[in-house]
């Protein structure tokens, strides 16, 4: 609708969502996921010179380290990055999540993570069907509460939580969840779990926005595309974003990166975010948490 274009056409780099707590997230981020090493760091380090200052890294990424010290030899004040890190499912429970944020702490080598979520919903070695998940991971997100009091968590999210996982858990958390981050595309259109977010004040992080690379081979897309003079890349990015979802594509060449920056450039019509939307087949091209108690 025209809210959507009207919110989306005021967009640049530089803008943000206001979070529950914890300040506001930028809307572009820089996702590490399968960022190695120099590689990692190196990316890290263009994506913040080119004005990028929200990154996304995770324990289960390996690549905490690089990103800590590509933040330092940017030179940039702390303040003004904003860093997200998640907790593996291995981890899960309230002791072992404590642990875990202070391995991520010292990893980074910061005093504080600036989001802080729990990957996902189920725990590991824990049937999915069994309702030891939710137990656990209500253990888990009391020790986010804590972490968030003490100050080492400005904010604290979830990850892959469905619309029932979110219910349950807005029912027995004292502090809110900020963001849920899953997976959004127009192939997984989650417009339940959209409007769900919203009118709870959760932000939508959409993660694997381009389907892994996938979808800018779909004719839908490619025609959209080449209406909008734009990449298909563009195009996907551009969808999540006037849908009020912040992105965070990650990419491994700095042309990709100028080529995703792109997404300001333009903006999707109200027929061509109709269409964008009802390619919906609720695919996952990654895990599905639907399963998990």
């Amino acid at each position: 609708d025209s809210i959507n274009a009207e919110y989306g056409r005021r967009m640049n780099l530089k803008s943000t969502i206001k979070l529950s707590h914890g300040g506001a997230i930028p809307i572009f981020g820089f996702g590490t996921y399968r960022l190695e090493g120099e590689k990692c760091k190196e990316m890290v380090k263009i994506a913040l010179k080119k004005g990028v200052k929200y990154i996304d890294t995770a324990t289960f990424y390996q690549n905490e380290k690089e990103v800590g010290e590509a933040i330092r030899e940017s030179k940039i004040p702390r303040e003004e990055i904003f860093v997200v890190s998640k907790l593996w499912p291995s981890d899960h429970g309230y002791d072992k999540a404590l642990k875990a944020c202070e391995l991520s702490l010292s990893k980074l080598g910061l005093s504080y993570i600036d989001l802080y979520l729990i990957h996902w919903p189920g725990v590991f070695n824990i049937p999915e069907n069994s309702p030891e998940n939710a137990i656990t991971r209500a253990q888990t997100w009391k020790a986010l509460e804590k972490l968030h009091n003490d100050g080492k968590c400005k904010a604290i999210g979830v990850s892959n939580y469905t619309v029932g996982h979110l219910q349950r858990m807005l029912k027995e958390c004292t502090i809110r969840p900020t963001l849920n981050q899953v997976e959004f595309h127009p192939y997984l259109y989650q417009e339940e779990l959209l409007k769900f977010c919203k009118e709870n004040n959760i932000v939508l992080a959409s993660y694997s926005t381009l389907g892994k690379g996938q979808f800018l081979k779909e004719e839908p897309i490619k025609k959209i595309a080449a209406q909008c003079k734009r990449s298909p890349a563009q195009v996907l990015l551009r969808w999540a974003i006037q849908h009020g979802a912040v992105v965070l594509p990650k990419c491994s060449s700095e042309e990709r990166l100028d080529d995703n920056l792109g997404v300001f450039e333009f903006e999707l019509s109200d027929a061509q975010m109709a269409e964008l939307d009802s390619l919906n087949k609720n695919w996952h091209c990654t895990w599905n948490p639907d399963n998990i108690a």
